[in-house]
């Protein structure tokens, strides 16, 4: 794949767009703590959105990232508050597809899964990419699935951690519902998530990468 090179087409997301959605995920923070269902899980699943969110201030000026890429970030925050509040296992829309689709279990932390590889597969995607660390575009889409994975890999080795610390205290955070395979199919959905961003959104993630402007 032959090299993108930003130019002047397509700025970075205004800090006004930014500070808008980082207050909306402040808000959300702030409303979700008030009442939790738990809430020292709320503090384990909220954990990634309280350390991404200063990450992503500190870097603008000097590393910005893609509008596409800050507004999955923004979507992924939400699911996780949304997790925090309910515990995964109990978040309210859940249920209703559970009904709806006449499932097992709640689904709503599948969701998670799926944007757990998401959004890390782009992020990995656009510093390889942007930093010229790689120019091959099917190195670089294998590279991207593979930090996405191992970031799933260490999540769940989190929550085994967790589990083994906490006792039955962690049951919430784990999320199992009794299923034997939650681990392999946590997994899977990061793996089908990384996937879905290195092939299904490549061309509007290249074009908006090749358009960037970079900071020194």
């Amino acid at each position: 794949m032959p090299a993108l090179h930003p130019s002047p087409q397509l700025a970075p997301p205004s800090p006004r767009y930014l500070l808008a959605a980082g207050a909306l995920i402040v808000l959300a923070l702030v409303v979700s703590f008030i009442n939790p269902h738990d809430r020292l899980t709320w503090l384990m699943e909220v954990m990634p959105v309280l350390f991404a969110l200063p990450l992503l201030g500190f870097t603008y000026q000097r590393f910005p990232l893609t509008p596409l890429l800050y507004f999955l970030v923004f979507l992924h925050a939400l699911i996780l508050i949304v997790g925090g509040t309910y515990t995964y296992a109990h978040v309210p829309v859940g249920f209703w597809v559970q009904d709806l689709f006449s499932l097992a279990r709640n689904p709503y932390d599948k969701l998670g899964h799926l944007w757990q590889g998401l959004v890390p597969a782009l992020v990995a995607k656009e510093i390889l990419v942007r930093r010229q660390f790689v120019t091959g575009k099917k190195m670089v889409a294998f590279l991207a699935i593979c930090v996405a994975m191992a970031i799933s890999a260490w999540y769940e080795l989190i929550e085994w951690w967790a589990a083994v610390l906490m006792g039955q205290g962690a049951d919430e955070f784990l999320g199992t519902q009794g299923d034997q395979w939650d681990t392999q199919s946590d997994m899977c959905m990061a793996f089908i998530g990384a996937t879905i961003a290195v092939i299904l959104l490549a061309r509007w993630h290249d074009r908006q990468i090749a358009r960037m402007i970079r900071h020194p």
